[in-house]
């Protein structure tokens, strides 16, 4: 995860690498990541004078992010399913007698 915020310049060069026609959704809270829709980008300067974009949720959650996107965004550690066990077998031969 990166210590700073990151810059429209690396937005557009990030995005630049996928398909224009690929749907963009949000990728939220890195503890329960959760996935929303866009619903627009504008602007604003903040009191430091600084242009500051904003990329706007529709308010449609669609549930969690997959667990490579949480990986991607090292939110989450690689992990691999445990080993299947065999189970035992539930009843025996003459049992309850």
């Amino acid at each position: 995860m990166l210590d700073r915020e990151i810059t429209v310049g690396e937005v557009i060069d990030r995005l630049s690498a996928f398909d224009r026609g690929a749907p963009v959704r949000l990728a939220i809270n890195p503890l329960f990541p959760l996935e929303h829709t866009v619903a627009g980008i504008t602007a604003t300067v903040d009191t430091q004078g600084r242009t500051v974009v904003y990329i706007a949720e529709r308010g449609e959650q669609l549930g969690p992010v997959p667990p490579a996107v949480a990986v991607g965004l090292a939110w989450r550690e690689p992990t691999e399913a445990p080993p299947r066990r065999r189970r035992p077998a539930t009843g025996t031969a003459g049992a309850g007698q």
